[in-house]
C-alpha cells in the first residue's frame, strides 16, 4: 500500500495547474451537488406540504421517480442517453453542457439527493408542533404565509432536520463513486486506475477507502457539532448546560 501510495499520492491528493486531484473533484462533486440541491429543497419542500394540489403533485411525483429509480441509471441516462437526443445536439449550450462528465454527474447527484432531502425537509415541517407555530397567532400579528415560512417554520424544521440530513449528505459522498462512469477523475476513478497499472487490488481501493472514511469522519464531526448548536433548546435544561461547559 505505501508503494502505492508513493507512486499515486500525486493523483490522489495533490492538484497542479493541469488536473486536480480526486480527492478535489470528489469534495467538487460532494460540495456542488449538496449546494444547488439544498436550494432546490427548501422552495420544493414548502410546495410538498402545501394543500394545493397544483403545488405537491408535481413535486410529489419528482421525488417519486427520482427516489425510485436508481442513481447510476439517472447518470447514464443524463450522460449517454441525452446527449444521444438529436435536439440536443443541434442546441450549442445543451451540447456543450452535456458533453462534459462533471456537468452530467454534478446535475445527476443534485437531482437525486435534492429528491431525498425534499422529503426530509417536508417531514421535518409537518412535524413542527401546532403549538410551537400558532399560524392563527402569526396571522393575526400580520405575518403572510412567506413571512411565517421565513420567520418561523423554515428555521424550526431545518434544525430538526439536521441528523437525517446529515446521513444524507454521507449518503451522497457514498454516490459519488458512480461518477467514474461518466470518466469523472474522482477517488474511485484514481483507485480504478492504480489498480489497472499494479493489479494490486487491495492496496489501490484500501487508499480509497481511507479516504472515504476520513471526509466521512470530518462531515459527521461538522454535523454533530451543528446539532449540538442548533438543537440545544430541544435538550432538557440540565443537558444542555453540561453541553455548554464540556
Amino acid at each position: 500500500m505505501i508503494q502505492i501510495f508513493a507512486e499515486y499520492w500525486r493523483p490522489f491528493l495533490y492538484s497542479d495547474g493541469m488536473r486536480a486531484s480526486g480527492l478535489v473533484v470528489t469534495l467538487w462533486l460532494l460540495t456542488a451537488s449538496i449546494v444547488l440541491s439544498f436550494c432546490a429543497a427548501v422552495p420544493l419542500a414548502c410546495a410538498r406540504v402545501s394543500r394545493n394540489r397544483w403545488l405537491s403533485t408535481p413535486v410529489r411525483i419528482y421525488t417519486y421517480v427520482f427516489r425510485g429509480t436508481p442513481l447510476y441509471v439517472q447518470l447514464l441516462l443524463l450522460y449517454t442517453g441525452m446527449y444521444s437526443l438529436e435536439f440536443m445536439r443541434t442546441q450549442s449550450l445543451l451540447e456543450a453542457f452535456f458533453r462534459s462528465g462533471v456537468n452530467c454527474a454534478i446535475l445527476a447527484f443534485a437531482l437525486n439527493t435534492c429528491a431525498y432531502t425534499t422529503e426530509i425537509f417536508a417531514g421535518a415541517i409537518r412535524a413542527i408542533p401546532h403549538g410551537e407555530v400558532e399560524a392563527e397567532a402569526a396571522r393575526a400579528y400580520g405575518m403572510s404565509t412567506f413571512t411565517m415560512y421565513r420567520r418561523v417554520i423554515l428555521p424550526s424544521a431545518l434544525r430538526r432536520a439536521l441528523p437525517l440530513y446529515s446521513n444524507e449528505v454521507i449518503l451522497m459522498l457514498h454516490a459519488t463513486t458512480v461518477a467514474f462512469t461518466a470518466t469523472v477523475p474522482d477517488i474511485l476513478k484514481v483507485a480504478r486506475d492504480a489498480n489497472s497499472a499494479t493489479y494490486q487490488s487491495f492496496e489501490s481501493f484500501g487508499i480509497a477507502a481511507l479516504l472515504y472514511v476520513a471526509i466521512s469522519f470530518a462531515l459527521v464531526a461538522a454535523f454533530r457539532r451543528a446539532e449540538r448548536h442548533w438543537l440545544a433548546y430541544l435538550r432538557p435544561a440540565g443537558a444542555a448546560r453540561l453541553a455548554r461547559h464540556a
